[in-house]
C-alpha cells in the first residue's frame, strides 16, 4: 500500500507537469493491490476525474489554460472518444494500438531532437482551419483513448507539441481533455461495477497532492527544458505502449 502511494503521488505529479503519467498507475494497482486489470483501469480512470478537475483549476488560476485552442480539441475528443471504443470491438486493435504508440513516440522524438528551436503555432492567420486542426487532434486523442483505454492527454500533448503549440498550452489543455475522458469512461464503469471506491479515495489523494506539485515545477521551468522532459517522457510512454501491444506487459 506504500508503495501504491508513493507510486499515485509520482503520477499525480506528471499529470500536473506534463499531462502524461496517468498510464503509470493501471499497472501499479494491478500489481500492488491485486485489482485485476479492468478493475485497475476502472479505478484510474475514476481518479482521474477529480486530477483533472483540480489540474484545471490550478492552471486556470494561472491563466495557462487557452480556451479558444482548449474547447475546439475538447470537443473532437469528445466526439471520437466513443467511436474509438466501438472500434475496439469490432476491428483488430492491437494494429490501431501500435500505429498510436508509434506516433507518440515519434512525437517525442522529433520534439526531443528538432534543434531546440521554437515553433509558432500554425495557421495563425487562418482561425477557422486552424479550429479544424484542434478538433482534428482531438479526435485523434479521443479516438485513441477509447480504442486503448489510455488517457486522451497522452495523445493530444505530443502531438499538439509536434505541431508547433506551446508545451504549457498543450498541457493545460490536457487537464481539461482528462476530465472528459474520465467522466465518459466512468459512467461505462459504474454500469459494470468494477471500481474500488474505497482504494481509488487513497489514490486520489495523494494524486491531488502530486497534480499541485506538478502544477509549479511545470510554471517553474523555461520552456525548451519542457520540451525536452515532454519528448523523453512521451518516447518512454510509446515504448511501454508498444510493448503492451506486442504482449510484452
Amino acid at each position: 500500500m506504500v508503495w501504491l502511494l508513493v507510486i499515485s503521488l509520482a503520477v499525480g505529479v506528471l499529470i500536473g507537469a506534463v499531462g502524461v503519467g496517468g498510464i503509470l498507475l493501471i499497472p501499479a494497482l494491478n500489481l500492488l493491490s491485486g485489482l485485476v486489470i479492468h478493475e485497475a483501469m476502472a479505478t484510474a480512470l475514476f481518479s482521474f476525474i477529480f486530477t483533472g478537475i483540480v489540474g484545471t483549476w490550478l492552471f486556470q488560476r494561472r491563466g495557462s489554460i487557452d480556451w479558444n485552442i482548449t474547447v475546439p480539441v475538447c470537443l473532437g475528443a469528445a466526439l471520437f472518444g466513443f467511436l474509438g471504443a466501438w472500434a475496439n470491438s469490432k476491428v483488430d486493435a492491437r494494429v490501431l494500438s501500435l500505429i498510436l504508440s508509434s506516433l507518440i513516440a515519434f512525437a517525442g522524438i522529433y520534439t526531443l531532437f528538432s534543434g531546440g528551436s521554437v515553433r509558432q503555432a500554425p495557421l495563425r492567420d487562418r482561425p477557422r482551419m486552424r479550429q479544424a486542426l484542434l478538433a482534428g487532434i482531438g479526435a485523434v486523442a479521443g479516438f485513441g483513448s477509447g480504442l486503448t483505454g489510455v488517457g486522451g492527454p497522452a495523445l493530444s500533448v505530443p502531438i499538439m507539441v509536434l505541431f508547433g503549440f506551446s508545451p504549457l498550452t498543450a498541457i493545460g489543455a490536457s487537464q481539461v481533455i482528462q476530465i472528459l475522458a474520465a467522466v465518459s469512461g466512468t459512467v461505462g464503469n459504474l454500469h459494470y461495477g468494477s471500481i474500488d471506491f474505497t482504494l481509488a479515495a487513497w489514490v486520489t489523494l495523494f494524486e491531488i497532492i502530486g497534480v499541485q506539485l506538478g502544477v509549479r515545477i511545470v510554471h517553474a521551468v523555461d520552456d525548451q527544458s519542457l520540451r525536452r522532459f515532454v519528448g523523453v517522457l512521451c518516447i518512454l510512454v510509446g515504448t511501454g505502449l508498444t510493448a503492451r501491444a506486442l504482449g510484452a506487459w
